[in-house]
């Protein structure tokens, strides 16, 4: 409050009289990474996982961080960031292609955490183009395909996506309803796909359908095809940088070698989503970390009632809440992730680790927006760009709800898949 001989004095007096008043806020510092790892679990990392996870966070710190929030808010899709992640040889999510070092699943994993503290759209990027689509590809793919796509998806100089959500069959995926009919000249494709990532942003696409024998198949469809068309599905809240098409194939023709050789029946297509499932772990975990860092920073930095918030005891206590989840979930996605390396993991440990882990970032997310009170909604104060991130991720390659089904039925022995 000003005196009432305020407005009378000289501006320069004016402004020392007004000096300290708490009408100008401080400009927060939020994103330097903190390394939470109370259970020690990242020590003695291998030095050659440390090299992709360091270089994934340096391009996040120097690359993502001071454009992101531009994109998002203008849901643009910054296509010059997948192709830089090419690049940098961040794309291809543990998949081996020729010519290239090896990656590790752990190295993997560790991109997957660095990419989704700084944007939950950049982690997504490398889900779709290396995730799924390149390794579609290595899995399933012909040697020809292999040779023509590898490459060119772990540079990113050919962008991919993996259309297999339908607009009526989202979480019961297995009865797909998109129809390959086998013509003289190859197949011809009919169907819709929904929430396809870079489904309508050029390149080729993965396309499952039900060929004439039943099984699910997959076929490399290019998005210049006639009868392929991909709309940008507007309005998200959520991974508003990256685009989800709405994709329409209608007498889509494609030749005999579109066909992926290894994918004969829909338990193919599973293996490739379960391959994934603990990078989507590892991305809630990146989340949350973020959201984490953020309210530390901002509660250290933020003044009310004369001393900052993190010298209250309410917001130390919620502090050590959210510690606590993040470390939790650090254990057990350390210890799959480990344990992955030496024996496949089950679908029911990919499950539990995908459950945990994304229901777990809800909650941290949650107090981090909380702990930020108003400011919390703003871009520029990062936690509300994780908060809506978090919702998408939680949902795609498997629900909450599917996920449960599916340890539920390793812990009973008996499916209750309706």
């Amino acid at each position: 409050m000003t005196t009432p001989t305020a407005p009378n004095l000289p501006a320069a007096a004016r402004a020392r009289e007004y000096a300290g008043v708490g009408t100008e806020e401080v400009a927060y510092e939020l994103t330097e990474p903190l390394d939470p790892d109370m259970a020690g679990v990242f020590r003695g990392l291998p030095a050659d996982d440390l090299v992709y996870r360091d270089r994934a966070r340096a391009f996040v710190q120097d690359e993502v961080l001071p454009v992101i929030d531009g994109y998002w808010d203008r849901a643009e899709y910054p296509v010059h960031l997948l192709r830089r992640l090419g690049e940098l040889d961040l794309v291809r999510d543990g998949v081996d292609v020729p010519g290239r070092p090896p990656m590790s699943l752990l190295a993997s994993c560790l991109v997957q955490h660095e990419l989704s503290r700084g944007d939950g759209s950049v982690a997504t990027m490398v889900g779709v183009q290396g995730g799924l689509t390149l390794r579609t590809v290595a899995m399933l793919g012909s040697p020809e395909q292999k040779e023509r796509w590898l490459e060119p998806l772990a540079s990113a100089t050919e962008l991919g996506s993996f259309a297999l959500t339908e607009p009526t069959h989202g979480s019961d995926s297995v009865s797909l309803e998109t129809r390959a009919r086998t013509v003289d000249a190859g197949y011809v494709l009919d169907g819709q796909k929904k929430w396809i990532g870079n489904g309508s942003a050029g390149g080729v696409t993965v396309v499952w359908a039900r060929g004439d024998d039943g099984q699910v198949h997959g076929y490399l469809v290019p998005q210049t095809t006639p009868g392929y068309r991909g709309e940008t599905i507007e309005g998200k809240v959520a991974l508003r940088a990256i685009w989800q098409a709405h994709v329409r194939l209608e007498g889509a023709a494609v030749p005999a070698d579109a066909l992926l050789p290894g994918g004969e029946t829909f338990a193919d297509t599973a293996r490739v989503l379960a391959a994934t499932r603990l990078g989507v772990a590892w991305s809630a975990l990146g989340h949350m970390t973020a959201c984490y860092e953020t309210a530390v920073h901002y509660t250290r930095q933020r003044v009310q009632f004369g001393r900052p918030l993190a010298a209250s005891q309410v917001v130390q206590e919620r502090l050590a809440r959210m510690l606590s989840h993040v470390t939790s979930v650090q254990a057990l996605l350390m210890s799959l992730t480990r344990l992955a390396a030496e024996e496949p993991v089950s679908g029911a440990q990919a499950s539990l680790a995908k459950y945990t882990a994304t229901r777990t970032a809800r909650v941290v997310a949650t107090e981090a927006r909380d702990l930020l009170g108003g400011n919390g909604i703003l871009l520029r104060h990062r936690v509300v760009r994780h908060f809506a991130d978090v919702e998408a991720i939680h949902t795609y390659e498997g629900t909450e709800t599917v996920q449960a089904l599916l340890v539920g039925r390793s812990i009973t022995g008996m499916s209750a898949f309706a």
